[in-house]
């Protein structure tokens, strides 16, 4: 059985328009990379965040972090191994996300977005990807 707080919740997926094109598209982004992954990720303030999803009668969401796991077709054409990939990063993402709790509840009014872009052309074992996520993670709990 799981621990508690230990699953990967629909709120904690970054599946918003606006907060995506927030992440990518203007300036204010920070990116790392930990080969085969490169993660991008940015705090915004959570009024920013929920303002949008309240005006389409959508609930606000909660999560603290909210991720986003990127496998481009360029890198692998069958979806099986697209799939793969991202199952093993969520999956990674779910066991060490502990990792970034005790910055983010300094910040109660602040909201991390991260997107994990895969790089590499080839396959990963599972304990590799797990350590570089753990990579990422700790490095960007110290940089927010």
């Amino acid at each position: 059985m799981a621990k508690q707080g230990e699953g990967l919740k629909k709120e904690e997926r970054l599946c918003s328009r606006k907060l995506i094109e927030t992440l990518f598209g203007t300036g204010g982004s920070h990116a790392m990379t930990s080969f085969p992954l490169k993660a991008v990720y940015r705090l915004v303030d959570r009024t920013d965040a929920t303002d949008g999803e309240l005006q389409m009668g959508k609930a606000s969401s909660r999560a603290d972090v909210q991720i986003l796991v990127s496998v481009p077709k360029k890198h692998f054409k069958r979806a099986v191994k697209r799939n793969r990939v991202k199952r093993q990063v969520r999956e990674a993402y779910r066991k060490h996300k502990q990792l970034l709790f005790p910055r983010m509840a300094e910040m109660a009014d602040k909201q991390l977005l991260i997107a994990f872009i895969w790089l590499s052309n080839e396959l990963t074992s599972s304990v590799t990807v797990e350590e570089k996520v753990e990579n990422l993670l700790h490095r960007i709990g110290e940089r927010i």
